[in-house]
């Protein structure tokens, strides 16, 4: 077990291990071990969550906000990592007690008997052909039209071997191109529009808020990679370890009832999403009403996670099959 932790964390690294949680927010709440065990003075229970500082995690710190956990005896201590593949490994060994991940890291994970266990929905692609909250994007003047013509190129991603790599693959094979030449650049999303402008690499598969910075910059999109996979594309989850979850079922209950009020919230509050993302990411004001909102339904779409393990089988990262009935809630 643990050289297949040590494989899923490969390249995905820690980012400071600091709650991202706004001043008035409660995030930074501590403790040691799986906070779950042992309730805090006043009747609450700190729980560690891995996060990833993006848009996809909104409803969370707007739950935190409206009190959603809190009203369950839920105070949360909020982490921000690279990408799922960093995070896996965390809540496996116990340093979070949830955490969030892109499906394919899930499937990935799932596929080598890594004890994880999705507890609620995360995010979801808006089905937008050009209008989604995650693109393959260039810089402005960019010689790259479509997914094609990153074939040879360098293409960031936050992490290897997730769904950002396997949706480019994806949107480079139907636009008739290579999928296998692609040269694949790890970063973290708020280092990709750097990157782009000096040239380290060619395109990014970048979610907002960063996307916003690229096209404030006069870049664009050329190629809507989740909504080439699924129109109804379930872009991740928020997940538990099996042990965590056989020892702390009402905790499991009571954060996936939190959650999934969070996620209604943000999807039916716009303006608050956009208003929250400005106390754990680095947007600058003046571009928030250009962000594109992803959705955040109440369940995941089965069929669209069912092509996601397709798509990993044809790229070669699983050793057998993932199943989906033991992953899924």
């Amino acid at each position: 077990m643990r050289r297949l932790l040590i494989g899923l964390a490969t390249g995905a690294v820690f980012v400071a291990a600091t709650a991202c949680g706004s001043s008035d927010s409660g995030g930074s709440g501590s403790g040691s071990g799986s906070g779950s065990d042992e309730p805090s003075s006043g009747g609450t229970t700190t729980v560690k969550v891995g996060v990833i500082p993006i848009i996809d995690v909104a409803p969370m710190y707007l739950g935190q906000k409206k009190g959603f956990y809190s009203e369950r005896g839920i105070k949360l201590s909020l982490t921000s990592a690279q990408g799922g593949a960093a995070i896996v490994p965390g809540v496996v060994s116990g340093q979070f007690d949830f955490g969030f991940s892109n499906t394919t890291s899930l499937l990935v994970a799932q596929s080598k008997n890594v004890p994880v266990k999705a507890v609620v929905n995360g995010v979801a692609s808006t089905g937008k052909e050009g209008a989604d909250f995650a693109e393959l994007a260039v810089k402005k003047g960019s010689p790259l039209k479509s997914a094609k013509d990153v074939e040879g190129k360098k293409v960031a991603a936050n992490t290897l071997n997730n769904i950002c790599d396997t949706s480019v693959k994806n949107s480079v094979r139907k636009d008739g191109g290579d999928p296998s030449k692609v040269q694949f650049v790890e970063m973290p999303f708020d280092q990709m529009p750097a990157a782009i402008d000096n040239g380290q690499v060619d395109a990014a598969c970048v979610v907002e808020p960063a996307l916003a910075t690229i096209k404030a910059k006069g870049g664009t999109s050329i190629a809507s990679l989740f909504v080439d996979v699924s129109p109804d594309l379930t872009v991740a989850m928020y997940f538990t370890s099996q042990q965590y979850a056989q020892k702390n079922p009402e905790m499991v209950k009571k954060f996936q009832e939190a959650t999934a009020e969070s996620l209604a919230y943000a999807d039916s509050h716009p303006d608050e999403v956009r208003e929250i993302i400005t106390t754990y990411t680095k947007i600058p004001g003046t571009l928030l009403e250009t962000l594109t909102l992803p959705r955040w339904p109440a369940e995941a779409d089965r069929t669209s996670l069912e092509k996601l393990a397709e798509l990993g089988e044809q790229d070669g990262l699983f050793d057998k099959a993932p199943d989906l009935d033991k992953l899924l809630p």
